[in-house]
């Protein structure tokens, strides 16, 4: 994407955040790039290069800047945000690579074939339009994104250098040395040496990362939702803070626990969240980090979707919550039907009293992990029924246990929404609402909107008239693709 110098420096002094994840600037004096929002003083005109990726200031041989730290960035959206196919191909082939970052099996390790035959195009096809969105090749880009968190690991947590090589997916030491001193001019232990300097963290077992987002951010809407529907002893949320347990195979292959806390912006820190998570997810750190991203939305661009939503009521800056559990989620979603926020909780508290995991964590609110779905298929009805759940809801829940081999295929590799929702419909007890508010929550499509939802329909009657479900479609088509977030602001208005 080619980038308008004299614009783009306007926005590098006026320290807009709103473009940060989404410019970066390398200054040629200092061979270094940095975020917009950078409280360095502000390099002359002529020595700035402007670039929409860290990925392409690295190509042109620029190091990321130790102050603003551009692996802190906010990503620069979803890939259902963009109308042009092969735009969204790009983004999406840009969304799997970040999946496949830190992968820890050999059978998963990225390649331009198996990315091709996901988005089912050539690979000559793949490297054109990846090219063209994002500067670089899907090599190259991949690259940049391992180094990058590869400097965050070394910086903000103790992990060995080895153990940091093997999580931001390096398979050799040597390879790893090699990239790092080529691209950064310093070797990693250099790097910790200087962290280490620098901030002179406590030694800790818990893993604590930095992890950026664009302001505003309706906190205070986020953690509501979140609280509301947080299951006693897996999830809790107290202050700004929200803290859960993670069963194993939800982000990675064994269990674990984490702590988000929202950290308000001041004049000299752009917000973000501080993430720390248990020692046992440190080889996974890649995966963590992405579904923690997903999870609490902290990639969106609330300027764009705020002007789109403006004949709603609500606060700026509203996220979509995600999961960092789509099995939890899809559960969750069977239990929430026709029930309270409040009763849902209920049952869900008790189905993972009766089927979760112990686990132990820093906190007393939380001591198990949500049911595998191992657990549950080998489960009978009656089991679950007799937690007070309809039996009818038992059995779906049964049926997507055992159905969820393919049913978490479709939700890792489909590239359109709709191919979920027809899977999941052909589950019994799934409807169209459950259904849509899976890929709502489980896929952190933008553009979800659950059919027939009563709360949408009761909000909508003040606010525009509005009396039928069908009504309420038609007039949902001018918020598109952010329909989902119109969603939680008409429920929010309630």
């Amino acid at each position: 994407m080619t980038l308008d110098h004299d614009a783009s420096y306007q926005v590098f002094k006026a320290r807009d955040a709103r473009f940060d994840g989404r410019l970066f600037v390398g200054v040629t004096s200092t061979g270094i790039y940095c975020r917009p929002v950078c409280r360095v003083r502000t390099p002359r005109k002529e020595n700035c290069r402007f670039f929409s990726s860290p990925a392409q200031a690295e190509a042109e041989a620029f190091r990321p800047c130790m102050k603003c730290r551009p692996e802190m960035a906010p990503g620069p959206g979803l890939a259902w945000t963009v109308m042009d196919a092969s735009r969204t191909l790009a983004r999406q082939a840009a969304q799997w690579l970040d999946s496949h970052l830190g992968s820890d099996d050999e059978s998963d390790t990225p390649s331009m074939a198996a990315l091709a035959d996901h988005l089912g195009v050539s690979d000559r096809h793949l490297r054109r339009i990846f090219a063209a969105e994002h500067g670089v090749t899907p090599l190259q880009y991949l690259q940049t994104r391992r180094l990058l968190l590869a400097k965050q690991l070394l910086t903000d947590t103790h992990l060995p250098v080895a153990q940091v090589a093997l999580a931001s997916g390096f398979r050799s030491l040597r390879r790893f040395n090699a990239a790092f001193a080529d691209n950064y001019r310093m070797s990693p232990t250099r790097l910790r040496q200087d962290a280490d300097e620098q901030q002179a963290p406590p030694a800790d077992q818990a893993l604590s990362v930095s992890l950026g987002h664009r302001a505003p951010y309706d906190t205070a809407a986020m953690l509501r939702f979140l609280s509301l529907r947080a299951i006693p002893n897996v999830e809790h949320v107290e202050g700004l803070c929200v803290r859960r347990s993670l069963r194993a195979g939800a982000l990675a292959p064994v269990a674990g626990w984490l702590q988000a806390e929202f950290v308000p912006e001041t004049e000299a820190r752009a917000p973000q969240v501080r993430l720390q998570f248990a020692p046992s997810l440190a080889p996974h750190s890649a995966r963590v980090v992405a579904g923690v991203r997903r999870w609490l939305d902290l990639d969106a661009s609330p300027d764009t979707i705020d002007t789109a939503l403006v004949d709603l009521p609500g606060a700026p800056g509203l996220r979509l919550p995600g999961c960092v559990d789509s099995f939890e989620m899809v559960v969750r979603a069977v239990l929430g039907q026709q029930v309270t926020v409040a009763a849902a909780r209920t049952l869900a508290r008790r189905f993972a009293d009766r089927f979760g995991e112990p686990l132990a964590t820093p906190w007393p609110e939380i001591t198990h992990t949500f049911p595998s779905p191992e657990t549950i298929a080998a489960a009978q009805v009656e089991q679950i029924a007799e937690l007070g759940i309809i039996r009818a809801r038992a059995g779906a829940i049964l049926a997507l246990a055992q159905a969820w081999p393919e049913a978490s295929r479709h939700l890792r590799e489909t590239r359109e929404p709709q191919a979920l929702i027809e899977m999941l419909r052909q589950l019994p007890g799934i409807g169209p609402w459950t259904a849509h508010y899976i890929a709502m929550r489980a896929l952190s499509w933008p553009d979800a909107f659950p059919p027939n939802d009563v709360a949408v329909l009761n909000a909508m009657k003040p606010l525009f008239g509005i009396t039928t479900p069908r009504e309420a479609e038609a007039l949902a088509e001018r918020w598109r693709p952010w329909r989902a977030y119109a969603v939680l602001r008409l429920w929010n208005s309630l």
